[in-house]
């Protein structure tokens, strides 16, 4: 039987928050870290691979979906969660942030956007009606509202004039949403870094009411401080009870301050992305496996992971991989850099349902400024040190 859609308290901590999502395919903790499955996939991952690391819930993408296969070939073909091999909760992003970045590739109205493919040329047009209706045939538990994401740095007036025609756009996406039970929609609250706009944004979402709201247009080069600055005055306005989302952030620094300010979901291509490029996410920062120090050693990448790049394979074997070009390297990596996040995750949410996240996130930022683990640190090798 369906639940209803709703976000359930656990515990908190200061403006930490820890809690359940309940959605029409399952139950997932809070805070969460979402792996981003662009185009029905997460990049040089099976789905098995995925739910190994312990993700409870991935996203997808309206605009890269509409381009191939098409919203109505995955709807077809049993919807995206039958398509992917994903049965549990997926949020779709609505397509905004990749249109606005098509640059001369597309042209902005006040009813919508037009834009040649990337792919091929061929020309499209996305309206918050048009977006809506999409992730609906892809049967995406979580619809995210059509929006516009001005580059930063804006003189305020532009920031105001997109935020403004954001929130009409997000009143169509409202109109055009089928509710359904377990399902949900988000509003996306714009603004750019000026506090006026970013509350007048949560004002004008709140007043026409979704099942959750994110916070757009941050981690897009303004820096950190900044980015907590604008979250300090953001989320304090949105409704406690409704979940709230950080998009396309970020480092798990960046994860950690913005738990402590009050967001519960958030997604990013980095540790896909820095599989890819031979980059270790682990708890003393990060490694680069093409170093060449990295080509006699033993030793796993972290001596905590359990993933099968860290139980299996030593560093030595890793960089063998990527100086050899060899597709399985980003696959092992990106599979322990998701482990990694995933279990930063559980980490911080433990410790808010335990009363203890000040002292936890102390260490984590104290242990991320530590040099790599020594040798006597690290556990026993399966396999003998090469010669």
């Amino acid at each position: 039987m369906s639940t209803a859609f709703r976000w359930v308290e656990q515990a908190r901590s200061g403006r930490a928050r820890a809690g359940h999502l309940h959605t029409a395919h399952g139950i997932v903790p809070t805070p969460t870290f979402m792996p981003v499955g662009t185009v029905g996939t997460v990049k040089a991952m099976t789905m098995d691979a995925v739910r190994s690391t312990g993700a409870g819930i991935v996203l997808g993408n309206t605009y890269h979906l509409m381009l191939r296969p098409g919203a109505e070939r995955v709807r077809a073909l049993g919807g995206l969660h039958r398509f992917m091999d994903w049965p549990g909760p997926i949020l779709t992003d609505s397509g905004g942030f990749q249109v606005m970045s098509l640059g001369p590739l597309r042209k902005l109205d006040q009813d919508g956007v037009t834009f040649n493919s990337h792919i091929d040329g061929s020309r499209h047009r996305l309206t918050p009606e048009r977006s809506t209706d999409i992730q609906h045939a892809l049967d995406a538990t979580i619809t995210m509202c059509f929006d516009e994401c001005p580059a930063l740095p804006a003189a305020p007036e532009v920031i105001a004039q997109s935020m403004r025609m954001s929130m009409r756009w997000a009143a169509r996406c409202r109109e055009a949403f089928v509710p359904r039970q377990g399902y949900a929609q988000y509003g996306i609250i714009q603004g750019g870094t000026e506090p006026e706009l970013r509350a007048e944004s949560v004002r004008s979402l709140t007043g026409i009411g979704f099942e959750g709201y994110a916070i757009g247009g941050l981690a897009v080069g303004e820096g950190q401080d900044l980015m907590f600055s604008t979250l300090d005055v953001t989320t304090p306005l949105i409704p406690w009870e409704s979940p709230r989302y950080l998009m396309g952030v970020g480092t798990p620094d960046d994860l950690l301050g913005s738990v402590e300010r009050g967001v519960d979901m958030f997604d990013c291509v980095m540790p896909t992305r820095a599989g890819r490029t031979a980059r270790a996410y682990t708890e003393r920062g990060t490694l680069n496996l093409r170093n060449a120090r990295h080509a006699v050693d033993a030793r796993p990448i972290s001596p905590h992971c359990d993933c099968l790049a860290c139980t299996r394979h030593s560093r030595a074997y890793l960089h063998h991989l990527f100086r050899a070009n060899e597709i399985l390297g980003p696959m092992l990596l990106t599979w322990h850099n998701l482990a990694y996040y995933q279990r930063l995750m559980r980490g911080i949410r433990t410790a808010i349902v335990e009363g203890t996240l000040e002292g936890h996130a102390a260490r984590l930022r104290t242990e991320w400024s530590r040099e790599d683990w020594t040798p006597d640190e690290m556990p026993p090798p399966d396999i003998p040190p090469v010669p």
